[in-house]
């Protein structure tokens, strides 16, 4: 994993709107760069997005992120992602 990989060239700009992605650091920032790489992810570009995450991140790193992010992450997300991990299944929003 390239820990000096710039998220500008990997992710769609319009994921950190409101941040100078040129700025970011993969490991400080992960708790900001792992949802919102997720953030606009459907079933179909799922496996394209998770990928380009475990490009960079491990599957610890992400799961940890996702369970405890403030970020609004949807709990299909959260399901697809547990899923892929075969890992228990968990959502960040209770219905």
């Amino acid at each position: 994993m390239d820990k000096q990989q710039n998220i500008a060239s990997i992710f769609p700009k319009h994921l950190f709107w409101d941040v100078d992605m040129n700025k970011l650091d993969l490991q400080k920032d992960k708790g900001l760069i792992i949802p919102r790489a997720l953030f606009a992810t459907t079933e179909s570009t799922f496996s394209r997005d998770i990928t380009r995450l475990e490009s960079l991140y491990s599957q610890e790193e992400i799961l940890t992120v996702l369970k405890t992010t403030k970020e609004l992450i949807s709990n299909n997300i959260c399901k697809w992602v547990a899923d892929r991990y075969v890992v228990n299944r968990f959502e960040r929003f209770k219905l």
